[in-house]
């Protein structure tokens, strides 16, 4: 049953995957790469890119930050979180790639 509860949560989520580098950082912190030097290197980004997004989702509550000395380490905030973005995962990869969706978004 839906509540005003989880239907801000999906709200919050759905913002946080709209964006392409947001979704590739989730991944990329659910695949065990969690630090934001080791993110911008895998990923291609610089390290300020990382740490605004790192902030967005830190603030969206889908992950944690914890400082470890000098360094941050990232996770993802619940291991139901990171069942539902591998999930997430394979329905994407039976979509038709070729198929135009009705939003006019682009895949």
């Amino acid at each position: 049953m839906s509540t005003p509860a989880s239907t801000h949560a999906l709200t919050r989520i759905g913002k946080a995957l709209a964006d392409a580098t947001r979704c590739r950082i989730l991944l990329a912190i659910t695949g065990g790469c969690t630090y934001p030097a080791e993110l911008a290197d895998n990923l291609g980004l610089t390290r300020a890119n990382v740490s605004n997004h790192l902030a967005c989702l830190r603030g969206c509550g889908l992950v944690t930050a914890t400082k470890q000395g000098r360094r941050v380490r990232y996770d993802i905030s619940s291991p139901e979180l990171g069942h539902a973005l591998t999930a997430l995962g394979h329905v994407t990869l039976v979509t038709d790639p070729d198929e135009k969706c009705p939003c006019g978004c682009t895949r």
